[in-house]
């Protein structure tokens, strides 16, 4: 044999180890990609829902507590909420959920609730909603406040 033909040989054996590794390296690029966006998809989705399941706790408790909303940790105590909410900060499906009250003039209170992905662990979005407008509003770059558009 032929040092040239040694060399197609040798050349040949590459290619046909080589092609295939490459392709299983895309292959498992998107697939990592493909996962990670489907995550960030279902942690923002989870967390939308659990605005709007504080958001008719909260509902609940103004109705049956002369007027006033509740903390996060008085809707878990009235077995309301689940406890996945407790905590300081509360950290729940990848998000931080901050709610916040304020007492009214007329004696009653307000709240507003922001909800920010753990960086680098969950959702790009960030959302907040509050007791005046029930619409849950999102910003794709900081936290989320009553000027941004609704989802």
């Amino acid at each position: 044999m032929t040092a040239r033909e040694k060399k197609i040989i040798i050349a040949a054996v590459v290619v046909v180890v080589c092609v295939p590794l490459v392709f299983a390296g895309v292959m498992v690029g998107a697939a990592v990609v493909g996962y990670r966006s489907a995550m960030r998809a279902g942690y923002e989705a989870a967390t939308i829902q659990n605005l709007k399941t504080i958001e008719a706790i909260e509902a609940q408790y103004f109705i049956t507590h002369n007027r006033t909303f509740g903390t996060l940790d008085q809707l878990i105590k009235e077995q309301e909420l689940s406890r996945k909410f407790s905590g300081h900060p509360a950290v729940a499906d990848g998000y931080v959920f901050t709610l916040s009250l304020a007492p009214q003039p007329n004696g009653s209170s307000s709240y507003r609730i922001t909800a920010d992905p753990e960086p680098g662990l969950s959702g790009a979005h960030h959302f907040y909603v509050d007791s005046n407008d029930n619409r849950i509003r999102v910003n794709p770059d900081h936290q989320a406040g009553p000027n941004d558009p609704f989802n």
